[in-house]
């Protein structure tokens, strides 16, 4: 009975090994065919550009030309000018000349050397420029004129006072005189020939809180 069984197992395995194998065989049979009746999409599609390319690429190349590049581009022939550009003495035959009211320059023998000009034109001395009054009159007056800004005791005192002076950009002297048995030493700014001009600085130091004096001198 066990060995009944065995046999019968061993052959259902085999049954079902052959079967599987027949099977496997036909599936395997129909694949093959479907792909070689089938057209693939991308195979053709490659094959369909390449061929198009190909034949682009081989116009380009037969019509291609290494030195293309290096040629320069023909020249259009410009459309011939008129009579009047072809002819400019016609054109400025009739034209007014500018420069025919002009007198001609002197024409010399040598064409290098350079032409002389005209001499100029002589040019009258200035006129002599009058004198002012004022400065006249002060020749004719016979005081020279000192403004004094002080007399002092002291030499100290004095060379202060001058130097205050200077810093008004006015120019003084300290010169020592003998008074009542004394020293004095007096700053004074001048001499002025001209009046005018010492009142001016006495005006001057005036404004500054000085006690100036005007002082005169006969020559």
């Amino acid at each position: 009975m066990s060995h009944t069984n065995i046999q019968s197992q061993r052959g259902g395995t085999l049954l079902g090994f052959v079967l599987g194998l027949v099977i496997g065989l036909i599936i395997a049979l129909g694949v093959a065919m479907y792909v070689t009746k089938v057209p693939m999409p991308f195979s053709n599609k490659n094959q369909s550009r390449s061929a198009d390319q190909d034949a682009v690429e081989a116009q380009k190349n037969k019509d291609w030309n290494p030195n293309g590049a290096l040629q320069t581009k023909p020249v259009t022939p410009e459309a011939p000018a008129d009579a009047t550009a072809a002819n400019p003495a016609a054109t400025t035959a009739g034209a007014p000349n500018p420069g025919a009211g002009a007198p001609a320059p002197a024409v010399t023998a040598d064409p290098l050397a350079p032409s002389v000009p005209a001499p100029a034109a002589p040019v009258p001395p200035p006129a002599a420029t009058p004198q002012p009054a004022n400065k006249a009159a002060a020749t004719n007056d016979p005081f020279t004129y000192f403004v004094q800004a002080g007399a002092f005791k002291s030499a100290i005192d004095a060379d202060a006072q001058k130097a205050k002076l200077s810093m008004m950009g006015i120019e003084a002297k300290v010169s020592e005189r003998e008074q009542a048995g004394r020293a004095i030493y007096r700053v004074r700014s001048g001499p002025f020939d001209d009046k005018d001009q010492a009142e001016k600085i006495k005006a001057r130091l005036d404004a500054n809180g000085m006690d100036a004096a005007l002082v005169r001198v006969q020559r």
